[in-house]
Parts: structure tokens; C-alpha cells; sequence
């Protein structure tokens, strides 16, 4: 494998999760952003009460993630090789943070709508 390109990505990624789980988490994750989105546009300012209680489920969604990632694998945290193995935990850890943060503010919005103030 000399050259990293899009298409070697994929099939990686392909090959790690299935075609299926894979494209199924691609759709969910583009759904969540365009729901983030709408959010934003319709509200036209962010709630700081749920912006806390997102970045609160961060922990969670970063342990998710790396646990994640270590059944599809067929992994454990020994298997780990060296310094690039935990930047890349690192790295999972942290898309799964914030990917928990945005979904939980986008459910919160959603559900909850935040009350317009009246003049």
C-alpha cells in the first residue's frame, strides 16, 4: 500500500465494520448533521444549558467509541504497538466525544424547545 487514497480508506473501513454497519453509520451520522444544522438555523443562538449537558456526555461518547472499535477489531487496550496506535485511540476517543455532544444537543433542541423571549 504506497499511496493513502480515498478509495483504500473505504475499503478499510468497509472491511473493519461490514459494508452494511458501515454505510448504515455513514447515513447516521449525516442525518445527525443535518439534524445539528436545522438546529442552529432555526433557533439562531445555542442554549448554554444544553450545550453543558452535551459536553457532560462526553466521557461517555469516548469510551463508547474506543470500545467500539476495539469489538469490531476483535481488539484489547494490550494489543496496543506503540505511540501511533494511541494517537489513533486518541483520535477515536475524541470523534466520539464530540460526536456524542452533537447528537445529545441536537435530541435536547428537538425535544425541548427553547421558549422565545418576548419583548
Amino acid at each position: 500500500m504506497k499511496d493513502l487514497t480515498f478509495g483504500t480508506i473505504l475499503a478499510v473501513f468497509e472491511e473493519i465494520f461490514g459494508i452494511g454497519l458501515f454505510w448504515a453509520m455513514v447515513v447516521v451520522a449525516a442525518l445527525v448533521t443535518m439534524a445539528y444544522l436545522y438546529v442552529l438555523i432555526r433557533d439562531h443562538s445555542i442554549s448554554w444549558r444544553k450545550f453543558l449537558l452535551a459536553q457532560l456526555s462526553m466521557p461517555i461518547g469516548a469510551i463508547a467509541a474506543v470500545w467500539f472499535v476495539l469489538v469490531m477489531t476483535s481488539s484489547k487496550l494490550t494489543d496496543l504497538g506503540g505511540p501511533v496506535d494511541v494517537i489513533v485511540f486518541l483520535g477515536i476517543a475524541a470523534a466520539g466525544a464530540v460526536g456524542i455532544a452533537i447528537l445529545v444537543y441536537t435530541a435536547q433542541s428537538l425535544v425541548m424547545r427553547q421558549p422565545k423571549s418576548e419583548p
